[in-house]
């Protein structure tokens, strides 16, 4: 049986250079390949947008709204906690955007939700706004984090939550409450479509496409490089 000869090699300029064989695709690996890249392209615009807006509830009786979502999903959270077993609604959120950071509670998003919130039918004394303070990129985890003090600034134990959001916010706030508030707070996620663009076929609007984008790669900034930059 013959021995398969080594790669033939040549040398020039004192061996500095050296050519030698190499194995390379063919044009029926360039198919593949090339199929192989739309088939998980198309994967992805199928599967990000479900992804990113994930609603999972969990059994709780705190219902949590993010104050900066539209009017649209305000209605929807609205809505959730009629049909709910739930017992108290809190606004989050921390100074509006164009403020020049905070000046008072009334001046945040959580005021703002909250006003929302009643204009829908909801009584006032059951509605708790409770805002954030910080001004900072990281505004999902200050909300977070002012909530969790406010729990612990009046003695209430809460095990289970649910907080709602907007589409494809809803993993990352969902994480980044989790983060906020460790092990012993389940969080369960509620994720409102924006009623702007059809979810399912978002790579068709300008406005689905900056949020899939956007929230993909503050999504990724968030598991990936949270714990190590904080």
């Amino acid at each position: 049986m013959a021995q398969s000869s080594p790669a033939s090699s040549t040398q020039i300029f004192f061996g500095i250079l050296t050519r030698k064989e190499r194995w390379g695709l063919s044009w029926r690996g360039r198919l593949i390949v090339v199929i192989f890249v739309l088939l998980a392209g198309f994967s992805l615009l199928l599967g990000i947008y479900p992804f990113l807006a994930v609603t999972h509830r969990v059994d709780a009786h705190v219902l949590v709204v993010e104050g900066w979502v539209n009017e649209f999903t305000i209605g929807r959270a609205a809505e959730e906690f009629s049909t709910g077993s739930y017992q108290r609604i809190i606004t989050t959120g921390g100074p509006l955007e164009g403020s020049g950071g905070y000046t008072n509670d009334h001046n945040t998003a959580a005021s703002v939700g909250a006003s929302r919130l009643k204009a829908t039918g909801i009584p006032s004394e059951i509605i708790q706004m409770v805002p954030s303070r910080a001004v900072s990129r990281d505004r999902t985890y200050s909300s977070a984090a002012a909530l969790r003090d406010w729990f612990c600034e009046h003695h209430l134990s809460v095990h289970d939550i649910n907080v709602v959001t907007e589409s494809v916010h809803a993993r990352r706030t969902r994480l980044l409450f989790q983060e906020a508030f460790g092990d012993g707070v389940l969080v369960g996620i509620i994720a409102v479509p924006d009623p702007d663009y059809d979810a399912n076929h978002w790579w068709r609007y300008s406005e689905g496409v900056r949020e899939v984008i956007g929230e993909t790669i503050a999504y990724a900034y968030a598991k990936c490089f949270w714990q190590l930059l904080h």
